[in-house]
């Protein structure tokens, strides 16, 4: 390029040009730099600037970001982006009373007439305060809210933020007023209830149970003053309160007053006062008819008595109440919805998606339901039945797991993933866990375009949260479960790569008998006719919606940079490297989910297989913060210790500080007498000494007789007996040992799938009158 002034505004420009085009491939730093190179050659260009510092807040340097706000407050001072800009990087890089500073200087420039309203003025007094608040500057907030309170719009914003103050700054009586001119405005509002009792220093119960009683007096339909109590409220008391508010909640038919008092079901005290006042209210119903009351009440008891037993752990109790109402009352949604929840509990998905279904059909047109319902067929591994019945409600003409996809159904996704991990199908659960995270992504790209809006717009409360949002969004339940799911995946498949179908066939077939091998080959012939007619069906379906989704997939692509690499199931089960792959899913959760034990075991096992000693122990120090006794942490301390042990081949310096740290966490006792005294501890525990007998397993395979004795005990005495658990019991393939453990545990749990007897499910098929299997069969072998 020519260094003449012609040569110098071509320089930059093509610069700029470049970083767009690096931008719109969201390779955002490859721009930045772009754009600091143009602007070597035009220091002040206005466009760029700004290019860079949208850059700068979408990638968070924030110290980049301060910078280029002030060049750009120098070169235009007169523009209100550029005040507020600057004051959003001080804010953000937490030099709050800067932020504050600056704010006020560009509100002085403001000529607003106080009677004038001026929705944009209001947000950025609200924004200003809330910087203020976040500074720790309470009396200046407080202060500044009394002063432009006419000039905020925004009125119910104002006295929760007074209330909050006058909390801070201890002015007991003011906030009093201000709480109670609140609870005037919403006596539902459980915040309300809360400042109330900071603000009249209400720590005893009985000084606690005066506010909720004035309530009741001053509000006589609430629901909420005869609820709160019944947190810190016990005995008489407790007993009296809730009496009142299941008499009026069952009067009235509220169908959600389980859900409001699940939160009591950790003290069973409470339990047992709940269960007897409404058994005491259905035995006096059945007794009197009710003549006092709607013959509904009757209905609305059994429904809770239902969900009561089905919390509690008895399904039995629980289905004949369910059944009882469904007997009085057949044509109500709510009733099947429990029923099938209750023989989920029971470890039974299949019925429950039956029922599930059979609530779905009492109302086509529901979509909670539909989407209800969608879930447990998945959870029941009915993938194609879930697809068929979210098309409900899906875009025509589209399928239904592509139109699910664009609207980043996440839920979704995250239920087919772990049905598809159930049925072995690695390569499509992996498809789903992969889209997930690429929702992610796009939620991240997605706040691009609010940086200028939000400025433009004034709503910078607003903005500081999503920003805020976005640092955390891998946080989320959705992306954890679907990281989880494929990290778990590929573990499994570094463990047991998947081999050529037809070595894993010989494999298989080469001990079957004559009758077994044909009755096998009739099997897969029937199978892979069907997967034909559902591949035939698949390829119509696509061809019929090629050409509605061909423009709209080019305009996408258009839009996000470019197409992305397809999903291939096949492809992604068949990874070279699956662990480094795991990593990739796992890096967001250890930064942003620390506290779930499951962040560090998960590492630990990725570490292990790849033998980085430092980064296992790393792992377990932060697991054993979280919970030192969890089953799963017990068996990698064991193998992280015995892996130490027989390693020959670590330096010196990382050999001493793996001995040093694991003195700490075991003492001086070595893996078998620390298993040996984790089993002591918690004998009386099931998932414990299920964890601690495969560990004696690991270290000695001689003590699988023992180990197995330990892992299927199911005495009476011993704690966290549950499905999981149990389910969890056997080792080793003693086939004898196994069906006896099945046997006690079905006596346990009688309705549970995993403890039914064998052939169960095509006995339960006969008796619902499908005979097609058995027939094709018959036929095949005459």
């Amino acid at each position: 390029w020519s260094t003449s002034p012609s040569g110098c505004a071509c320089t930059y420009v093509c610069w700029h040009v470049y970083g767009l085009l690096q931008r719109s491939d969201k390779k955002y730093d490859e721009a930045i730099k772009c754009y600091r190179n143009a602007l070597k050659w035009d220091k002040d260009n206005l466009q760029i600037l700004r290019d860079l510092s949208l850059l700068q807040i979408q990638m968070r340097d924030l110290e980049g970001y301060r910078e280029t706000r002030y060049q750009l407050l120098q070169l235009r001072p007169a523009q209100r982006a550029s005040w507020i800009g600057y004051a959003i990087a001080y804010h953000l890089l937490e030099d709050y009373e800067m932020a504050a500073k600056i704010i006020e200087e560009f509100r002085k420039t403001q000529q607003t007439s106080p009677d004038k309203v001026d929705y944009e003025y209001s947000e950025l007094l609200l924004y200003q305060n809330q910087v203020l608040r976040e500074a720790g500057l309470n009396k200046e907030a407080l202060e500044h809210l009394s002063n432009y309170e006419k000039q905020i719009c925004d009125k119910l914003a104002v006295e929760e933020t007074r209330g909050e103050l006058l909390l801070r700054l201890e002015r007991m009586e003011e906030a009093t007023k201000v709480y109670r001119h609140l609870q005037e405005r919403n006596p539902e509002n459980w915040c309300y209830y809360h400042g109330l009792e900071k603000s009249l220093k209400a720590e005893t119960v009985d000084e606690k149970r005066k506010i909720y009683e004035e309530a009741w007096e001053q509000y006589p339909k609430g629901l909420v003053p005869r609820r709160l109590p019944l947190n810190f409220l016990s005995g008489v008391k407790f007993r009296e309160c809730l009496d009142r508010y299941l008499r009026l909640n069952f009067s009235k038919g509220c169908p959600p007053v389980f859900t409001t008092l699940k939160s009591l079901y950790h003290d069973k005290e409470k339990v047992a006062i709940i269960e007897e006042l409404v058994v005491g209210y259905e035995t006096s119903l059945k007794g009197y008819g009710g003549k006092e009351e709607p013959p509904t009440t009757l209905l609305w008891v059994q429904y809770f008595l239902a969900q009561h037993y089905n919390m509690v752990g008895q399904q039995t109790l629980a289905l004949e109440y369910i059944n009882a109402a469904i007997e009085s009352t057949p044509t109500l949604i709510e009733l099947f919805v429990i029923k099938a929840k209750i023989y989920k509990h029971a470890g039974n998905i299949k019925e429950a998606a039956q029922w599930m279904d059979e609530a779905q059909a009492l109302d086509t047109a529901d979509r909670f339901i539909n989407s209800k319902c969608a879930k447990y067929m998945l959870k029941a591994g009915l993938v194609k039945e879930a697809e068929e019945m979210c098309s409900k409600f899906t875009r025509e003409g589209a399928s239904a797991v592509e139109n699910l996809n664009e609207m980043q159904c996440m839920w979704f996704q995250t239920e087919c993933a772990l049905a598809y991990k159930g049925m072995n199908k690695y390569g499509d659960a992996l498809k789903k866990c992969h889209e997930i995270e690429r929702h992610f992504v796009e939620i991240t790209d997605d706040q691009f375009d609010f940086h200028t809006y939000c400025m433009r717009k004034m709503t910078l409360r607003s903005y500081v949260d999503l920003l805020k949002l976005e640092d955390l969004l891998r946080q989320h339940p959705f992306y954890y479960k679907a990281a989880r799911t494929a990290i778990q995946i590929y573990l499994g498949l570094h463990d047991n790569p998947l081999t050529d179908d037809s070595k894993e066939m010989q494999a298989d077939t080469a001990n079957l008998s004559d009758k077994e091998l044909k009755k096998l080959r009739n099997k897969q012939r029937r199978a892979q006719k069907k997967a034909q007619l559902e591949e035939e069906k698949k390829t119509a379906e696509k061809e019929k919606q090629l050409k509605n989704q061909k423009k709209k997939k080019e305009d996408d692509d258009e839009e996000i940079g470019g197409p992305k690499e397809e999903l291939i199931p096949d492809k992604l089960a068949k990874v070279e490297n699956p662990l480094e792959e795991a990593v990739k899913f796992l890096t967001p959760l250890k930064h942003l989910v620390r506290d779930k034990i499951d962040t560090h075991l998960l590492a630990f096992e990725i570490y292990f297989r790849k033998e980085k000693y430092l980064l296992m122990l790393q792992s377990v120090k932060r697991a054993v913060a979280i919970d030192r006794d969890n089953p799963w942490l017990h068996q990698c301390l064991v193998r992280f210790f015995k892996g130490v042990s027989e390693s020959t081949d670590l330096p010196v310096a990382v050999r001493t500080v793996l001995k040093q740290e694991i003195t700490r966490l075991f003492g001086d006792s070595n893996a078998s007498s620390f298993n040996q005294e984790y089993l002591s501890k918690h004998s009386r525990s099931i998932p414990h000494r299920v964890a601690a007998a495969k560990m004696m397993v690991y270290m000695d395979s001689s003590t699988e007789t023992k180990a197995m004795e330990l892992a299927t005990s199911i005495d009476e005495s011993l704690v966290n007996r549950t499905i999981v658990s149990l389910g969890n019991g056997v080792l080793g393939d003693c086939k004898e040992r196994a069906e006896a453990y099945r046997a006690a545990c079905h006596k346990l749990y009688p309705y549970t799938l995993a403890f039914m007897p064998p052939g169960y499910e095509e006995s339960a098929k006969m008796a619902n009158g499908d005979t097609s299997m058995e027939t094709e069969e018959l036929t095949n072998e005459m």
